[in-house]
């Protein structure tokens, strides 16, 4: 596994593949993280994200069955590793970790 730091985009598009599950693929996942955010990414930097990924071990890609839909084409979908699992959660821990850290005083009006 090269790389084990996940950047936030990253770590948004491994999100969204473990939502969408077994029907992730790029045009889903730009949707998919447009209607959990708000934001609304390219596609190119979704293709980007994916092959960064997939580089790193944290997903999984294959050919899906080509559709009507699709006039024909195949999809490529991509699916978490268990390494790709172990990152989402190593980086959820590490921010809970972090907002458990700030304290009360910071929220309450305090110095700052």
């Amino acid at each position: 596994m090269k790389g084990t730091h996940l950047g936030e985009f990253e770590e948004l598009v491994l999100l969204t593949i473990g939502i969408l599950n077994d029907d992730a693929f790029g045009l889903a996942i730009k949707e998919e993280l447009t209607k959990q955010t708000g934001r609304t990414p390219m596609i190119s930097a979704v293709h980007k994200v994916l092959v960064r990924l997939e580089d790193k071990g944290f997903v999984k890609s294959h050919m899906g069955g080509a559709t009507k839909e699709r006039g024909g084409r195949q999809k490529r979908l991509y699916i978490l590793t268990s390494d790709g699992k172990t990152a989402i959660n190593r980086s959820r821990e590490l921010r809970n970790k972090m907002w458990g850290s700030v304290p009360q005083v910071v929220w309450e009006g305090g110095k700052g």
